[in-house]
């Protein structure tokens, strides 16, 4: 029997044949998921349409072939917000498939944000101390950084690419040198093996954004 309808949007190309995988193992098989993706009506030829002005914020995502790309986020919201409405209609409840900050989407269904739930998730946890981010690339550094000084915490942060071969392990190792508490992979592209090798460098908790978002909508739809 039909457990419920899972909406995943993801800001590149869908299918994330590289994060679904995990979702719906937690989901369960009875969990129906339905992917769209900000980029799926833009032809590869045509990327360089939404790439990141200098003052624009930059998120990276996969494209359907595996590719990286760099997307600014003044362009994806139009595209996303398109696909967003469509995805709902056919959906008990939609997960953003990143872990940026997207408070002009517009949606009638319950709409899981991980940048939400990881904010409150670590609040919970450590009300203060020091935490270790690990972020995919240098030129979110800034922005993070003031994200989390919000929360009243320290932000440490490390840069190793979950989409390219990256030394998590090292950037973790890393945090936990200059006194990081908890390390967060923060972004929807960190997997479980990125985790492992985040643990195993650092000894420390290790927190990662698709595995939580995914056992927050398995409570839902249950």
């Amino acid at each position: 029997m039909n457990k419920g309808i899972v909406g995943i949007i993801t800001i590149g190309q869908s299918p994330r044949t590289n994060v679904t995988p995990s979702i719906q193992s937690i989901l369960g098989s009875e969990v129906v998921i339905k992917e769209s993706g900000g980029l799926d009506g833009i032809a590869e030829e045509n990327m360089h349409e939404i790439s990141p002005s200098d003052s624009d914020t930059t998120y990276i995502s996969r494209l359907r072939n595996g590719r990286a790309v760099k997307i600014g986020k003044s362009k994806l919201l139009p595209l996303l917000q398109n696909e967003l409405s469509q995805l709902e209609e056919v959906v008990d409840v939609v997960i953003m498939l990143c872990t940026g900050d997207f408070p002009t989407l517009r949606t009638n269904k319950p709409i899981l944000y991980p940048d939400r739930v990881l904010n409150h998730t670590i609040k919970a946890i450590m009300p203060s101390g020091s935490l270790g981010l690990i972020i995919p690339l240098e030129e979110q550094r800034h922005s993070l950084v003031q994200k989390w000084k919000d929360q009243d915490l320290e932000p440490l942060v490390e840069v190793a690419s979950p989409y390219e071969t990256s030394d998590v392990a090292g950037a973790a190792r890393s945090l936990k040198e200059r006194g990081a508490d908890i390390v967060v992979l923060d972004c929807m592209g960190y997997n479980e093996m990125h985790k492992q090798n985040a643990v195993k460098g650092s000894g420390l908790p290790v927190i990662l954004p698709r595995t939580l978002i995914a056992r927050i909508a398995k409570e839902y739809v249950s």
